[in-house]
């Protein structure tokens, strides 16, 4: 099973976000998102890991950087996604990210003839 690096926002579907996870200060994965204008739903969570770092002002505590998750879906197979704490730029636009996918036939197609996802 090939692994294809994506690095796409995504968006989150609101209303189907864990707010269990939220009340625990973790982000609240949701159940669905949109990638490239389809909506995407997550049946099963896989895996979760934390990527730390440390202090940005010289403390020797470490902080969490990104929540990871590899979910499977009902349209593109396996599918890496993360969570980021600090994104990048202005405002909290771009916190949830498509890492990867593996094992969709659509990817695996796609390869074949040498086209993007």
């Amino acid at each position: 099973m090939r692994e294809r690096l994506i690095s796409e926002a995504i968006k989150p579907v609101v209303a189907t976000c864990d707010t269990a996870r939220m009340a625990a200060g973790e982000p609240g994965l949701p159940e669905e998102f949109v990638w490239r204008g389809q909506t995407v739903k997550i049946v099963a969570v896989l895996r979760t890991w934390r990527e730390t770092g440390k202090c940005r002002h010289g403390s020797p505590e470490r902080y969490v950087r990104k929540h990871w998750f590899e979910v499977d879906t009902t349209s593109f197979g396996v599918m890496k996604i993360y969570f980021d704490r600090q994104p990048r730029g202005s405002g909290k636009s771009g916190r949830w990210w498509l890492f990867s996918i593996s094992g969709s036939q659509e990817v695996q197609q796609d390869d074949a003839q040498g086209g993007m996802v």
